[in-house]
């Protein structure tokens, strides 16, 4: 594992990380440095666990130290500022990677949940079937069981839109509604990712499994969710400053719901979830004045 700060490495060489999973007992098998020549050295696997608006410039340096025949996993549930690129396209701009050596693990994974080994799974995506499915491989465990997928496009949209959906989840919590709401906003927000990923090229059965309403179900629902506590907080009157500071950890839907509503707008796709989002986290609209604004649009078929 490469760390960034000296102290957090000591602690997972000591089988810890209290910063992001308190009480939690790392594996034996895990070692760590501040080193990237050291972590990337004779890697066939690299996965790369970054937020997504860090990763063009952490990626820049480290990719002249990749293996030639490297395979790249990303975890990173987000789209770039600036480019309205997914991850995988920054990675393969980065590197040169072709489509086929560069993967994407996504599904209903909160951090916690997998550390304590508690049952899960995920897709394992790659352009490269045979690649998707030697990765499966790999990760498989007894506890967490991934799938494959060929469908790179719709992988990474599940995971970069459900993080703006769950925003607007944690606010409408933090407002006081219940289930009724939170089931609407999931509802509506998967209808929004579907009709995204079907203008960009992805398989729309990808949008009901587990990078797509798998993951977004786990987002919406959990307290264990960073996107989902940012916005219970801004659902309760705190500012975006406020909540970043109590959260501490990355809310990648607080910046990438920019990108994704920017994607939206490229390809002509009504997105009034992402866009309400938005407006919260970026131009200052109260919550209470998003839900106004939802709830009164023209009425519609579904």
């Amino acid at each position: 594992m490469l760390a960034r700060r000296p102290e957090v490495a000591e602690a997972i060489r000591n089988r810890r990380n209290e910063d992001y999973l308190p009480g939690v007992v790392l594996p034996a098998g895990i070692a760590a440095t501040t080193d990237a020549a050291e972590a990337l050295r004779g890697a066939a696997v690299v996965v790369l666990a970054v937020p997504a608006q860090r990763l063009r410039a952490n990626l820049g340096d480290w990719a002249p130290l990749l293996e030639p025949e490297v395979t790249a996993v990303s975890l990173i549930k987000g789209i770039e500022l600036g480019t309205d690129k997914r991850m995988t396209e920054v990675v393969a701009e980065l590197t040169g990677l072709p489509d086929g050596r560069i993967a994407v693990v996504s599904g209903p994974n909160l951090a916690r949940e997998v550390a304590v080994e508690q049952p899960a799974a995920s897709v394992v995506a790659c352009a490269d079937h045979d690649r998707a499915v030697w990765l499966q491989q790999l990760c498989q465990t007894a506890y967490f069981r991934p799938y494959s997928n060929v469908d790179v496009i719709g992988c990474e949209l599940g995971g970069a839109v459900k993080n703006v959906i769950a925003l607007a989840c944690g606010m409408a919590v933090g407002m006081g509604f219940g289930d009724n709401t939170k089931a609407s906003l999931v509802t509506r927000g998967l209808a929004e990712t579907a009709r995204l990923g079907a203008a960009m090229g992805a398989d729309p059965m990808t949008f009901a499994g587990l990078a797509g309403l798998g993951d977004l179900v786990a987002t919406c629902m959990s307290p264990l969710s960073r996107n989902r506590t940012f916005g219970e907080r801004l659902g309760r009157g705190e500012t975006v400053a406020e909540a970043a500071a109590a959260v501490r950890q990355t809310a990648e839907g607080v910046q990438s719901c920019r990108s994704v509503l920017d994607l939206a707008l490229r390809h002509g796709v009504e997105m009034p979830i992402t866009e309400g989002v938005v407006a919260v986290c970026q131009a200052g609209l109260r919550p209470a004045d998003m839900v106004e604004a939802l709830m009164t649009r023209k009425m519609k078929s579904e």
